[in-house]
């Protein structure tokens, strides 16, 4: 999994059909004090992510094991909003 901030997001009207339904975000990776880093991509959401929220993204094979997004054509879903991260002892992010 990824740790990423959702920067936006994005519609998609003419898509493939199995996608329908899901909500298209915008997220940019993050380290772990939650700064975003170079890459942008789009993630489905799942679970109800907004713009500005640190979150967990499940990439590969493994973005397509939820209900919503199963055997959907998606290789990034949001799986988690990111609550505190703590690294070598040290925590480096709490949402507020």
């Amino acid at each position: 999994m990824r740790i990423a901030l959702v920067v936006g997001s994005a519609v998609a009207t003419a898509k493939e059909p199995r996608t329908t339904g899901l909500k298209l975000l915008l997220v940019r990776d993050a380290d772990a004090a939650g700064t975003p880093q170079d890459t942008t991509y789009v993630a489905a959401d799942v679970i109800g992510a907004g713009v500005g929220e640190l979150v967990l993204v499940a990439t590969g094979s493994a973005a397509r094991e939820t209900d919503h997004t199963r055997h959907a054509p998606i290789d990034a879903a949001i799986m988690g909003i990111i609550d505190s991260l703590e690294s070598d002892g040290q925590v480096t992010f709490r949402k507020t």
